[in-house]
């Protein structure tokens, strides 16, 4: 594989599993900053906004900056903005997602909204949810910040806004469209945000139905670390694969 000369680089499962430092995640990241090598923390979590993740990173020893994270809610509020600017949403979210769209300029709201914005959220409560579905039986067009079905919680899996997005869709008929991993827009919007170019950028992440099937639906090199969900012998159920496999992101290669 030709050497890179960007980074994207998966956070959960790729540099920390859940509050834990994954070993080695702190040298390469030492690694790419003492290189010179530019790169950008990719994330669907849309629950936090930069400085949140940031903060979190630092605190477990990794020198990364609120302008090194791309999230899918920074992602869904530009699309939204080239869409429709100036717009409005019904949204189901946490501060992350919030602050995005607020920043671009969305006023939030349940009065007719353009879009119903679905993201991750710490408790789905039925009311939301039953008021999303009107709204988009009333004509709001539906998003999801990811297509992911669960995440991780304390003591096990919970159910994530793919799983919510689907009970959405089931109800109203109507599919979401997902800005997140893996939508190349996500890829193209991180690429756009790095100023670089998908051909000189390698996508290192621990999923192969997010990370590398979004990079290579988007023309980049990848890298599959088995240091979260994914186990080797599972690489072989797909129809696409990775550039190369590697245990963790300390093993991976700057030279």
């Amino acid at each position: 594989m030709p050497t890179a000369k960007a980074f994207l680089i998966d956070m959960d499962g790729v540099l920390i599993s859940g509050q834990t430092l994954i070993p080695g995640a702190d040298a390469f990241i030492a690694r790419l900053r003492r290189k010179g090598i530019p790169f950008l923390v990719l994330t669907n979590n849309s629950m936090y906004t930069p400085a949140d993740l940031a903060h979190r990173l630092q605190h477990l020893g990794l020198e990364i900056s609120k302008e090194q994270i791309f999230t899918s809610a920074l992602a869904t509020a530009r699309f939204v903005h080239t869409q429709k600017p100036q717009g409005k949403a019904f949204v189901i979210g946490e501060s992350g997602l919030l602050v995005a769209l607020h920043e671009v300029g969305y006023i939030q709201t349940d009065i007719d909204p353009d879009y119903v914005i679905l993201g991750e959220t710490f408790s789905y409560h039925l009311e939301y949810i039953t008021k999303a579905v009107r709204l988009v039986l009333a004509g709001a067009r539906f998003i999801a910040t990811n297509p992911d079905p669960t995440g991780p919680g304390e003591g096990g899996i919970v159910p994530a806004c793919g799983a919510m997005a689907a009970l959405i869709e089931r109800a109203t008929g109507r599919a979401p469209f997902f800005i997140g991993k893996p939508n190349p827009f996500m890829m193209r919007s991180a690429l756009n945000y790095l100023g670089v170019h998908s051909e000189d950028t390698v996508m290192v992440g621990d999923r192969m139905d997010t990370d590398i099937l979004a990079g290579t639906q988007s023309g980049l090199q990848t890298i599959l670390v088995l240091s979260g969900v994914t186990r080797r012998e599972e690489i072989e159920k797909f129809p696409y694969r990775p550039h190369q496999v590697f245990n963790s992101v300390a093993e991976i290669p700057l030279d």
